[in-house]
């Protein structure tokens, strides 16, 4: 792994030359293990550890295969599908890696005892495999998430759609939180050059569901003077969907939990905010019941912040904690998009404000190719900025894991893995002064 990070480092490392850098045999990777996943047994969901479940392992560096790349990951970052692997929620995803494997006898590579997880990337391409022809040996690149296999019709209008889909490193194996990955030729985008290696790994995952959930027309189809409620607004998902609201004409409503995030949304440039906490909404009386009367409430405070309109869109990913009153508050013929559970996935709603006031629900996960590389070009060009706060090195990542577990985080935090340290991978320095305030935004808390 020297010689391949020396490379990196090197400014004149040809294509040549790190085509002919020798790939080790192992290397380290986060792992949980299939002997273990039963060890949070009994245990309510915030009390279940990541630092005891997630293992820096050396493991044997897989088979390439045709179409595939491997990478030299110099970081990657923690999303939540890392979290729920890491805790065994809601499933073990060893059940994901058995029946992928049972699909061809390449894929059964990826049903082994131990899962490398991780679903974002930055790094560099070290080897290609049959009928890759777009990416070569040097290239520096991010990838994307979606591992789809094509060989279906259903898939080739909305990839999302393939029978085959999966999200790469939680539904497969050879994920990201290594030092070296498997993944598709067509999960490759190029890196933006102004970003540093922890930067350009942080948007991958978020950044794009975001886009697809309210950019695409696969989702929300925002468009300029919208009203968007932003949950999390300042978080991994929300902080993108803020930014994508004000770039593309659109009006945030950001929900935070504390001033210091409500900050943030203030520094994104965001001005209509609602503190929940500090204004104490209770939208569930107890288990059982929510509170209609705090839904008003909550209503009649987003329409003080928009002149008297309702929410065009609702960017929803809590889940069972606020769906109830994001139905209610969204405008007649509204939309509810919705890409996740964070609180629960049982979600209870009055219909009544739903088929009475035309309003639609859409499910959105993840991005196809073309959203993905759309949301990365936009981080390229300086339009959306990574929402990076905090790093960890690759033997840390269990304590980074657990800071998501329990939102001790603002944005996203990063996970160094060959990098040896912060700040390196920048090659275009200009467009970095440019923008380096709202780069850094995040870390400036």
């Amino acid at each position: 792994m020297n010689q391949i990070l020396d490379a990196i480092l090197a400014s004149d490392t040809s294509p040549e030359d790190f085509a002919a850098l020798p790939v080790p045999e192992s290397y380290r990777a986060v792992t949980v293990r299939k002997d273990e996943t039963e060890m949070f047994a009994g245990l309510e969901s915030r009390d279940k550890d990541p630092r005891k479940s997630l293992h820096l392992d050396d493991v044997p560096v897989p088979e390439l295969g045709p179409g595939e790349a491997l990478v030299a990951v110099m970081a990657s970052s923690v999303n939540y599908n890392s979290v729920w692997t890491s805790i065994f929620e809601p499933m073990s995803t060893f059940g994901f890696l058995e029946r992928y494997g049972r699909l061809s006898p390449l894929t059964k590579r990826h049903d082994l005892p131990y899962h490398v997880i991780g679903s974002d990337l930055s790094g560099v391409v070290l080897r290609t495999g049959a009928g890759v022809n777009s990416w070569k040996p040097g290239d520096e690149v991010v990838a994307h998430c979606l591992s789809v296999e094509l060989e279906s019709a259903d898939g080739h209008n909305d990839t999302m759609l393939d029978p085959e889909q999966r999200i790469w490193g939680f539904e497969t194996n050879f994920g990201g939180l290594a030092e070296i990955a498997l993944v598709k030729s067509n999960q490759l985008m190029p890196k933006p050059g102004h970003l540093t290696w922890e930067e350009a790994a942080s948007p991958g995952l978020v950044n794009s569901t975001a886009y697809r959930q309210l950019v695409s027309r696969n989702g929300a189809g925002m468009k300029q003077g919208d009203n968007v409620l932003v949950w999390g607004a300042s978080g991994g998902l929300g902080s993108y969907a803020t930014q994508f609201a004000l770039a593309g004409g659109a009006n945030p409503i950001c929900v935070v939990s504390s001033e210091d995030k409500a900050e943030i949304c203030r520094k994104m440039g965001a001005e209509a905010i609602i503190d929940r906490k500090a204004e104490d909404y209770r939208f569930w009386k107890d288990e059982h019941h929510q509170d209609p009367k705090e839904w008003k409430r909550f209503g009649k405070r987003i329409r003080e912040l928009t002149g008297g309109e309702d929410v065009d869109i609702v960017f929803e990913h809590p889940g069972r904690e606020t769906f109830g009153a994001s139905v209610y508050v969204t405008r007649k013929g509204g939309t509810i998009v919705t890409c996740a559970s964070t609180s629960g996935y049982e979600h209870s709603y009055d219909n009544r404000y739903l088929w009475m006031s035309l309003k639609r629900i859409v499910g959105s996960h993840f991005a196809n190719y073309r959203e993905a590389w759309e949301a990365n070009r936009l981080i390229a060009k300086g339009k959306i900025h990574p929402t990076l706060s905090k790093t960890y090195h690759l033997e840390e990542t269990g304590q980074a894991a657990y800071d998501v577990h329990r939102n001790l985080h603002q944005g996203k935090v990063g996970v160094l893995a060959l990098s040896p340290e912060e700040g390196l991978g920048v090659r275009d320095h200009a467009k970095r002064e440019q923008h380096i305030d709202a780069i850094q935004r995040f870390r400036n808390i």
